[in-house]
């Protein structure tokens, strides 16, 4: 008897903000999600129905990016306040503050092995800290224009970073230097992320278009028109295989990237979709709007072994043959079936 693929599932939904939600990320452990908001708060919701969410209150005005720590055991938020804070997600909501840039910080991330942490800010740079001492190392400076965002490449050698200037960069970390850049967008670029495996990235702004790009070749793989306003946000599930944006035309849309199409536009928020967020295993994916709720999805189409996935990648990451879109993990052979519209 064959699995037959299913639609995702709204399962939960969260409501505690008091303005647009800005961010959302997973703990690793699955036990708790992050959001922050324009209504300058972090919110740390709790899956176990017996433990209320923690508010957190510390920022002087909107929580513009969170992300939790690969350990689970920190939170990381950027604030327009011009600083960055670590909290301990726990009822007491200890936390330590940095002055990180001169303007509005948009982004922060920390590297797979939790040792440093990266900003980006409207003073159009980059930069990286130790997370221990939040000790300043360095910054990019060739954006000429707001930085909207900027991630470490899973194994932290390289980053990748958009911007209101309508160029993706990629940098060396080491070297400090910019190895390419890509002009293709038509608009400000609000979003970018490494895919999974380290060889693609893929980014998104308000030409309404989402790409993917084939970092060792630097040639555009995917180009995605599927939304009607301005995409905010995007995420990879853990296999690889699929893309979640959300947008200003309220949708989220997932996208499979073996077929390079659509797979699904979802309707949950009354108004944009301003952030999204895969879990770790692919199990669940959350978003946040601009009606303040947080919901929690249901992935169903793509159960997988994280540990199986994870090790495919490195082999993947291994290989010096440049990559192309069939590159793109295998999907899991567990199930069978199409999606049901």
């Amino acid at each position: 008897m064959t699995n037959v693929l299913e639609d995702p599932s709204l399962e939960r939904h969260f409501k505690g903000h008091r303005d647009t939600i800005t961010s959302v990320d997973f703990n690793p452990s699955m036990k708790q999600l992050a959001s922050g908001s324009m209504d300058s708060c972090l919110m740390v919701w709790n899956f176990k129905p017996q433990m209320r969410a923690y508010r957190f209150v510390g920022h002087k005005d909107a929580v513009m990016d969170v992300k939790f720590s690969p350990s689970g055991h920190l939170v990381a938020s950027a604030s327009r306040d011009k600083t960055c804070r670590l909290w301990i997600p726990t009822v007491k909501g200890e936390s330590t503050v940095f002055k990180a840039h001169t303007a509005t910080v948009r982004s922060i991330d920390f590297s797979s092995d939790g040792q440093t942490l990266l900003t980006a800010s409207d003073d159009k740079t980059i930069k990286l800290w130790t997370c221990h001492r939040q000790k300043f190392l360095f910054s990019l400076n060739q954006h000429i224009n707001w930085v909207r965002c900027a991630k470490f490449s899973p194994d932290g050698r390289l980053i990748v970073s958009g911007s209101d200037d309508k160029t993706v960069k990629l940098w060396d970390k080491n070297s400090k230097e910019c190895i390419h850049t890509f002009y293709e967008h038509g608009g400000f670029v609000n979003h970018v992320e490494f895919h999974p495996s380290g060889t693609c990235i893929a980014s998104a702004g308000t030409d309404s278009t989402v790409k993917v790009w084939d970092i060792r070749t630097n040639k555009l793989l995917q180009h995605y028109t599927a939304h009607s306003a301005a995409v905010n946000s995007l995420a990879f599930h853990a296999s690889g295989n699929y893309l979640l944006s959300g947008s200003d035309d309220a949708t989220l849309k997932i996208y499979d990237l073996l077929e390079g199409r659509l797979f699904y536009t979802l309707h949950g928020h009354q108004g944009p979709t301003t952030a999204v967020t895969f879990a770790r295993d692919g199990a669940y994916f959350a978003s946040g709007g601009s009606d303040e709720q947080v919901l929690v999805w249901k992935t169903n189409f793509d159960q997988l072994d994280f540990d199986d996935v994870l090790q495919s990648h490195k082999e993947r990451a291994k290989s010096k043959e440049p990559p192309k879109v069939s590159d793109i993990p295998p999907r899991t052979q567990k199930r069978s079936g199409t999606p049901t519209k």
